[in-house]
């Protein structure tokens, strides 16, 4: 609903049916990965969180898994999470609320395609694209059983209009226990993604902390 590094505790508060952090007791981090999956992306994303011996959970786009569904299977083997980013990602203040459903349930149309059995008892992850929809869209997600994910901390890995370093110091900066993090596995984001997922992973590991998905 905003697009600023660090989700101001207003927002959270107000909006505090809808998940943005977890305890700030414990050190661990969610770490969340939007709008795949996408060739050779998402495949070196797998790779890196493999070496750091990290799950992560991946918000995905309906048409990218039924473009790719041998990586979407991948990351669904490799342990991680999986949670629902619309079908032609949406934007849902644009968007009708009937259409917005529709489009969300057929990407989970095109999760059960892959692996019906992987999300029979898993609870059902929803991230609006831009992460700004429309509270009554969200609260027929809700009823739909769909628990509606964001963050606190944005690594703004996708915009163009800032260097890697800006990119890393982002998350390094805001990032603290129980935080969801968000980066993308996308061609727009790769360039600063690829220098700062490497560094984050070590440098939280470092500092003892534990990697899990939502």
């Amino acid at each position: 609903m905003f697009t600023l590094v660090k989700t101001p505790h207003l927002i959270s508060a107000t909006f505090s049916s809808y998940l943005w952090h977890f305890s700030r007791k414990e050190p661990t981090l969610y770490l969340t990965f939007d709008d795949g999956p996408t060739p050779k992306i998402t495949p070196w994303v797998l790779d890196v969180l493999k070496e750091f011996e990290v799950k992560a959970t991946f918000f995905c786009i309906g048409k990218n898994v039924v473009a790719h569904p041998e990586i979407f299977n991948n990351l669904l083997a490799d342990g991680h999470r999986v949670g629902n980013h619309t079908f032609n990602h949406l934007k849902g203040l644009k968007t009708d609320t009937k259409t917005y459903l529709e489009n969300i349930e057929k990407t989970q149309v095109a999760f059960l395609a892959q692996n019906p059995h992987h999300f029979e008892t898993r609870e059902l992850l929803f991230r609006p694209p831009y992460g700004k929809c429309f509270p009554k869209q969200l609260k027929a997600l809700k009823k739909k059983g769909y628990k509606p994910v964001f963050w606190d901390v944005i690594s703004r890995d996708f915009d163009l209009n800032i260097n890697r370093e800006d990119c890393l110091n982002n998350v390094l900066k805001h990032t603290e226990n129980g935080s969801i993090v968000v980066f993308h596995d996308s061609e727009k984001a790769f360039k600063n993604l690829k220098y700062t997922l490497p560094k984050i992973l070590d440098h939280f590991k470092a500092k003892a902390y534990q990697f899990n998905t939502i």
